[in-house]
């Protein structure tokens, strides 16, 4: 995604540099996912558990589990002590696309590049392997902390997952395209915030919270302040993912792209256009840049991908 003269505001060279820091932390994160599901395979049927590996472990940009681990390091932990915050952050992330990919909801065909779950498995297997990694992320949390640690990282990824937060947001988001009687389409770029606060927005802040509360040191406004960037983080990094429908490719995003604009969904370029649109980000991208460096170096790392989320092309 090109970005057009006066609006470009990341170089090059902090692209390349953040990619390379990306693929070091998934580089961390990964087998923390795998050696999670060989620690729970026990008891699991084979298929469930190839369709849950197939799922988990494609390849992704591991966005969420790298918020919490980057948040517990702004506080003054040790990253390491979020990673089994960072694995069931992103146990919830994949068990969302598998159930949004479905028939029911957005039916897709592509996922990070791969035949969707329900394409490969079959739409009974696809479903209960959401379910199955959705409630085997509270198990890695309350197995992976000391109880009152474990305690608040599960009311955490409740609420930014559940019917407040990501569920919430889906409901509205299909009642955007009328597929859901008694709730209003959104109309305005209040009411389209509001979806994305809840749908995409609730589980990046979920991951920061996480991140901080693995930490176990108590800086209530370093708290704050992760608050103000995940709300920031979150629209633009959803008005990036709208802009890459209408300008990426299928091969470059990972799924196919264009499919919005055919199903008449309200989005970011359709309300406001591309480039009030691109502004917008810049804006958010501002925000949570200005919320990490409120909180001073150790954030230094959100603060970059901040600035990395609005120009990526994936």
């Amino acid at each position: 995604m090109n970005a057009t003269p006066g609006i470009r505001r990341v170089s090059t060279s902090l692209i390349a540099e953040m990619t390379r820091e990306l693929t070091t932390y998934q580089a961390l994160i990964d087998p923390a996912l795998e050696a999670a599901l060989e620690r729970y395979a026990g008891g699991v049927p084979a298929s469930l558990l190839e369709a849950m590996r197939y799922t988990l472990l494609a390849p992704g940009k591991r966005l969420r589990p790298i918020l919490a681990l980057f948040a517990c390091q702004a506080v003054g932990g040790c990253q390491r002590q979020a990673v089994p915050a960072a694995c069931a952050i992103e146990m919830i992330h994949t068990y969302s696309l598998i159930h949004d990919d479905l028939p029911a909801m957005d039916n897709d065909d592509l996922r990070r590049g791969l035949p969707t779950c329900h394409k490969k498995f079959g739409e009974a297997l696809g479903i209960l392997t959401g379910d199955a990694l959705l409630t085997l992320a509270f198990q890695v949390l309350a197995e992976g902390y000391r109880p009152a640690t474990a305690a608040v990282n599960i009311i955490e990824l409740a609420q930014g997952a559940g019917p407040a937060g990501m569920v919430g947001g889906q409901v509205l988001d299909l009642a955007a395209e009328n597929r859901i009687a008694g709730e209003a389409a959104p109309t305005s770029l209040e009411m389209l915030e509001g979806i994305h606060r809840r749908k995409t927005g609730a589980l990046f802040r979920a991951a920061l919270r996480m991140g901080y509360h693995a930490a176990e040191i108590d800086r209530p406004k370093v708290l704050v302040s992760l608050d103000r960037y995940g709300r920031a983080f979150g629209l633009a990094f959803q008005i990036t993912d709208d802009l890459l429908d209408v300008e990426g490719s299928s091969a470059e995003v990972g799924k196919q792209t264009g499919k919005d604009a055919a199903r008449g969904k309200l989005t970011y370029p359709g309300l406001l256009g591309i480039e009030a649109s691109r502004q917008r980000a810049i804006q958010l991208c501002e925000e949570a840049v200005a919320a990490a460096e409120d909180i001073g170096p150790t954030a230094a790392p959100l603060a970059r991908l901040a600035r990395y989320v609005v120009e990526r092309d994936r």
